[in-house]
């Protein structure tokens, strides 16, 4: 027999030995392509505007609705009190929730909570326990979706692409915080029925409902994997699946629609898509004991802490200039309550701006470290972090981002304490809101890179630490002024949480690496995420 002429045996090696090879290749770290992540980040964007829609367009109605319900102003803040503790609370029980159970149910019932909330509020507008009973029930159900929205980027991007995905969220999620003001000063100006107010969040919310419902694909990697694991219980299926399967087979035009679950056509494409680990996705899927207090456990992390000061004191001096807004500018402008609404206009579109700014610079500043460190990105599967820098790569360039929100505080409040042209208060609100959005987003950010086997989890734990300094910021604000002046209260304030926050930045880029290397390591192998 010809040497080049194998036997029997010698097929089968090469046979088994490319089985070996095709076993061994790693799989994608998604099948979600490019058009598929730009509509989720759509569906995204929409179910976070909720939160900052809710609680800022009930500020301008204060004065109103305390006269409506015939008490004291103190009073009506208690109801701004209870909402900012259930702002915390909801994400520590839901999105926790989410990675275990799934992204999808955790939205359908959260978002079916806000409406019934709402609902309630609507038809209850002459009872002021309802109204306290009722806020809590709708923060519970708007103030999830966020730390779950994060999840689900962390489900369906490699690192090196995660800021242009948070970037259009957070530019979404701040347009609550731009248009709420504006909605609720209108109806306090013209002092009609405020119940019209929870009427309309009805309607926003049921549209959000029938949206997610709809639409919103299964993206927890316990669940579906990379995507290419098919759904199998109800309410992980996006509910239009049947309509657009029949459309697709009848007109055999429309592709790549990413609500029918587009499994079959990525594991033609990419064959080891199919591969699954069934051990390793039924230990995922068992359902874990939901557990609040996880968060405390990141909050105590060391390589975590650091990152959640930041993350919460650019939220705790956003807050504290939201609180004040009113009465200066009442006291010093004359302002009328539809003024008031119109005046937080500059800083949410800083907001925006600095959201969508700071998701772009988030990919080059990956781009960047990487060539500096002579790394390659893997866009298909997903950079091991345990490799990589990626604290580094986050707070690049952040001093600079603080530096310059510390002296527009300062700047701000001397503006007010000298009784500066209004102009000049409010383009330095414009420069907060860029700036403070930059630090918001890179800190959550991060926070979900170095914590992505519970990243929803980790987005709660920061949602508990900016409420508790913006709730210790809203509760000092006005004694404080009062103590001190606008000046110097606002001085103190900048020069607090921008010194606290370039010590918290020079210990995440020494430190931040080693901490949670360390940590990784004293996990089993299998614990351990290669890609995240």
């Amino acid at each position: 027999m010809s040497p080049l002429s194998p036997t029997k045996e010698s097929n089968l090696a090469p046979i088994g030995t490319c089985l070996e090879a095709e076993t061994q290749q790693p799989l994608a770290y998604t099948i979600f392509d490019a058009r598929q992540r730009r509509l989720l980040t759509f569906l995204l964007g929409l179910t976070t505007i909720i939160s900052p829609l809710t609680a800022t367009i009930y500020f301008p109605l204060l004065p109103l609705l305390a006269d409506r319900l015939s008490t004291s102003a103190q009073a009506i803040n208690l109801s701004i009190t209870i909402y900012i503790i259930f702002q915390a609370l909801s994400p520590a029980i839901f999105a926790t929730l989410s990675d275990s159970l799934g992204r999808r149910i955790v939205y359908l019932v959260t978002l079916s909570l806000y409406v019934l909330s709402n609902l309630g509020l609507g038809l209850a507008q002459n009872s002021y326990a309802a109204l306290l009973i009722l806020r809590a029930i709708q923060s519970l159900g708007a103030s999830a979706a966020s730390a779950i929205s994060y999840g689900v980027v962390a489900d369906v991007c490699v690192p090196a692409e995660r800021g242009s995905m948070v970037g259009p969220i957070s530019v979404a999620l701040n347009l609550g915080t731009c248009i709420g003001p504006v909605i609720g000063g209108l109806v306090a100006y013209k002092s009609v029925n405020y119940g019209w107010i929870f009427w309309f969040l009805v309607l926003v919310g049921v549209v959000l409902l029938a949206a997610v419902a709809g639409f919103l694909p299964e993206t927890a990697r316990n669940v579906v994997g990379n995507g290419s694991l098919e759904a199998t219980r109800w309410w992980e299926r996006t509910w239009m699946t049947p309509l657009l399967s029949g459309i697709i087979r009848t007109w055999h035009a429309i592709t790549d629609v990413w609500t029918t679950v587009p499994r079959s056509r990525h594991l033609t494409e990419k064959g080891n898509h199919s591969r699954r680990d069934e051990n390793v996705v039924v230990a995922k899927r068992k359902l874990k004991i939901i557990n609040p207090l996880q968060c405390l456990k990141i909050l105590f992390l060391k390589e975590a802490a650091p990152i959640l000061l930041v993350h919460g004191f650019s939220y705790m001096i956003d807050f504290s200039i939201q609180t004040s807004i009113p009465s200066a500018f009442t006291d010093l402008y004359h302002f009328n309550e539809l003024e008031i609404g119109l005046s937080y206009l500059p800083r949410g579109v800083g907001i925006i701006v600095g959201g969508y700014a700071n998701g772009k610079l988030m990919d080059r500043n990956y781009k960047v470290t990487a060539k500096q460190i002579g790394h390659t990105i893997d866009r298909e599967h997903g950079d091991d972090l345990n490799q990589f820098p990626i604290e580094k790569a986050r707070t690049r360039g952040s001093p600079y981002l603080i530096g310059i929100l510390t002296c527009s505080v300062i700047g701000y409040g001397w503006a007010l304490d000298q009784h500066g042209h209004v102009a000049i208060a409010l383009i330095l609100q414009f420069v907060q809101g860029v700036f403070q959005s930059s630090i918001y987003v890179f800190s959550n950010t991060l926070l979900i890179d170095i914590l992505s086997d519970t990243p929803s989890t980790a987005a709660a734990t920061a949602s508990i630490t900016r409420c508790a300094l913006a709730a210790l910021g809203t509760a000092t604000v006005q004694p404080l002024i009062t103590a001190l002046g606008r000046g110097w209260y606002f001085t103190l304030l900048g020069l607090f949480t921008g010194i606290s926050s370039l010590l918290a930045i020079w210990t995440i880029r020494a430190r931040g690496m080693a901490w949670r290397t360390k940590r990784v390591a004293k996990k089993a192998p299998s614990q351990v995420p290669r890609i995240m």
